[in-house]
């Protein structure tokens, strides 16, 4: 069953007649008895019962039809957004994300993205993780990449990607080669530390709150650059994902051990849209490229 076929079908089950439905087709009516008999015969059943005022369907025939006009509906509606895709010319997209997403995912997605659109502009706010989330919510960014800890009606997650964390530590430190890591493991290391959540109380804070072992930050800083050049010139130890620190674990300038620590461990990052409002095929498209770029990091192991 084709195209043709389903609509041919569903034509003939709305007009009650295949001469009638022939003439909306502009088709001859051999051709649509001809095909509606090919796939009753292909299917073992009749779709229609003949009678001499036209055709009335069968209870089997009752069922194709709702999947004819479902599979009819997507299709449609899959054609009007390729051809919105392929008819874009300008706009403006504004990205809110976490800074890690914004050092190492959104150059390489919004690259691919502007190769095909380069007329559409994008403008990117780094905030925290919440503040990403609400700016999504409240309408004044139209996507957001962030950690989802929390979940926020105004706001729906389109992907998510598993990304817990660990210990970002150079080659030559004595973490490096273990499986795991502990807290009471990197108490004893001097921290280096970034603004990763809600003021004074970061992702981490809430993490280890409870914990016997307290941190020792020796660089505090809000520029994840920053803190990247510090970990890399050995003045301390960095607890975060992998996500902003990829390129380095890849080229094995700095290593990555997981903290076995159950609130961090458990953390995903999403790529955000409104829940209330829909989705333009411009920035369906962009989040379609942040997630092709996503996919094949290798961010929980």
């Amino acid at each position: 069953m084709h195209s043709i076929f389903l609509k041919y079908f569903d034509e003939v089950a709305r007009q009650g007649s295949i001469r009638k439905a022939a003439l909306v087709l502009n088709v001859s009516s051999t051709s649509v008895n001809r095909k509606i008999l090919s796939v009753e015969d292909k299917l073992g059943v009749s779709l229609f019962t003949r009678t001499p005022e036209g055709v009335e369907l069968t209870a089997v025939g009752g069922i194709l039809l709702e999947h004819c006009r479902t599979t009819l509906h997507d299709y449609n509606r899959a054609k009007v957004l390729i051809d919105d895709a392929r008819d874009l010319r300008t706009g403006h997209i504004n990205v809110h994300t976490v800074d890690s997403v914004a050092l190492s995912v959104l150059p390489q997605a919004i690259r691919k993205f502007s190769d095909a659109f380069p007329d559409i502009s994008i403008s990117v706010t780094t905030a925290q993780p919440d503040e990403v989330i609400q700016a999504v919510a409240d309408g004044s960014a139209d996507i957001g990449i962030s950690f989802s800890f929390e979940s926020h009606p105004d706001a729906r997650v389109l992907s998510e990607k598993s990304a817990p964390f660990g210990i970002l530590v150079r080659p030559d430190h004595p973490l490096v080669g273990r499986s795991s890591v502990r807290i009471d493991d990197i108490a004893p290391y001097r921290m280096v530390r970034t603004i990763d959540a809600r003021g004074r109380n970061s992702i981490i804070d809430q993490a280890i709150a409870s914990l016997a072992s307290p941190l020792s930050t020796h660089i505090f800083t809000n520029m994840l650059t920053l803190a990247k050049q510090m970990i890399l010139d050995n003045q301390g130890i960095g607890l975060y994902t992998k996500i902003g620190f990829y390129d380095e674990i890849m080229r094995g300038e700095l290593c990555f051990v997981p903290l076995m620590q159950e609130t961090l461990t458990n953390v995903r990052i999403g790529v955000f849209v409104s829940a209330t409002q829909g989705i333009d095929p411009a920035k369906r498209l962009l989040c379609a490229a942040v997630q092709r770029t996503m996919a094949p990091m290798r961010l929980d192991n």
